[in-house]
């Protein structure tokens, strides 16, 4: 039995808010009733009057009267170049439990403004990659701590799909380092450990009528403290979807794929373990729903511990410091840091 029963106020209800949140957590409240508060979601947007599934308010001081701060879980569904304005709001009206879209942040000079915000008012902050709670991730995670393959060696990332008409229509994201790596980067992150950037390179994405710096292809890659080295490419003009990770182990190669849309839960496990037979399992994985579940257990027991913050906080000095050498080193060609060298 929970400690308490959560209610819901989703800010921001564009593509993250309402196409993904939204539904995911009518599944976790339809597996789980018994944690969330029966009233509905409470929903606000300044650009949306009506969304379905939510009961939607004029104001944030309007969104007290239905969700109590006290024991709400907030959704902050905004870009995140407008995530430290309504994250103070929140908290100046109460709210204390924050679910925030990823990435964290985009840079070190917003994550410094989100950790004043987190101190100052106490914020429970957790970032939405949900790929941490993916059960693909867990069965990574269980393949390295059994030690069964030997040390790990390297991770591979691949994060493949077409992404033209979003890019076009909505750029929230500066770059494609912004959009799918975050997800790749705290899966490494709480694999390998702290790293250092070792090269990074940025693509335009092009076609017949436009050209976006830095939005088609990026590729990142990362010295782990541990030893470890990652790859994490992703290209968002690719013609097929992709969502691939594969683990090198000294005695073993796993690979595992990904669910690559809403349309489909299904992740699949690959294990080539050298001198037996290739095994391969198939198995349901919707990832969101289990994420946000997970989210709203830990806050309804007060005295846990804080989630993932510390592993968003790794990723997104990671994402800073590739953008960072990309921009020093005049754009989109490749640029090599010194670690590692």
């Amino acid at each position: 039995m929970f400690a308490r029963m959560l209610h819901t106020l989703v800010v921001g209800l564009g593509r993250s808010g309402e196409g993904l949140h939204l539904p995911s957590l009518a599944k976790a409240r339809a597996q789980d009733p018994a944690l969330f508060a029966p009233e509905p979601v409470v929903g606000f947007d300044p650009f949306r009057a009506r969304v379905e599934g939510a009961l939607m308010v004029h104001s944030l001081e309007e969104a007290t009267r239905h969700a109590p701060p006290r024991d709400t879980v907030v959704h902050l569904c905004t870009p995140p170049h407008l995530r430290s304005g309504p994250l103070e709001r929140l908290a100046r009206l109460g709210y204390r439990m924050i679910i925030v879209e990823k990435p964290l942040a985009l840079d070190l000079v917003g994550l410094a403004a989100i950790a004043r915000l987190r101190r100052r008012w106490d914020l429970d902050i957790t970032v939405a990659t949900q790929w941490l709670s993916s059960a693909l991730t867990r069965r990574l995670h269980a393949a390295h701590r059994t030690d069964a393959f030997g040390r790990l060696r390297a991770i591979t990332v691949t994060q493949n799909k077409p992404r033209f008409t979003r890019t076009t229509r909505t750029p929230g994201h500066p770059t494609a380092l912004d959009v799918e790596v975050p997800h790749a980067l705290a899966v490494v992150v709480t694999l390998a450990g702290g790293a250092d950037v070792t090269s990074v390179r940025l693509e335009d994405m092009v076609t017949d009528r436009i050209r976006l710096p830095g939005l088609g292809r990026a590729r990142l890659d990362l010295a782990h403290h541990g030893g470890v080295r990652t790859r994490i490419e992703t290209d968002l003009t690719s013609p097929v979807r992709e969502r691939r990770i594969v683990l090198e182990f000294d005695r073993a190669l796993v690979t595992g794929h990904y669910p690559c849309s809403a349309a489909d839960h299904t992740s699949q496990l690959v294990v080539e373990a050298f001198g037996r037979r290739p095994t391969r399992s198939v198995f349901t994985d919707d990832a969101l729903p289990a994420f946000l579940h997970d989210a709203y257990a830990r806050y309804a027991w007060t005295h846990r511990a804080h989630g993932t913050l510390p592993v968003q906080v790794e990723a997104t000095r990671l994402l800073a410091e590739a953008k960072n050498l990309c921009r020093d080193g005049a754009g989109n060609r490749e640029v090599d840091s010194a670690v590692g060298a």
